[in-house]
This record gives C-alpha cells, sequence and structure tokens, in this order.
C-alpha cells in the first residue's frame, strides 16, 4: 500500500469515526429520553 494513501485516509476515517460515534451516542440520548417519556 502506498504511503501517500495512508496519509490521505487516514484523518478521513477519524473524522468519520468521530462523526458516527457523536451521531451515535446523540441517538442514543434521544431513544433514553423517549423511553424514559414513555413509562411516566
Amino acid at each position: 500500500m502506498d504511503a501517500r494513501l495512508l496519509l490521505v485516509a487516514t484523518p478521513v476515517l477519524l473524522a468519520v469515526g468521530w462523526a458516527a460515534f457523536n451521531i451515535g451516542r446523540a441517538a442514543v440520548g434521544q431513544l433514553q429520553l423517549m423511553l424514559k417519556r414513555a413509562r411516566a
């Protein structure tokens, strides 16, 4: 594998992973809020 490809792909993959982590965390928070409201 070419080192330049790795150099370009790494920050992109990190950004995608970080975005997915933040979206997932927000989705879990929304789900918990919905479940809490459904019980009350």
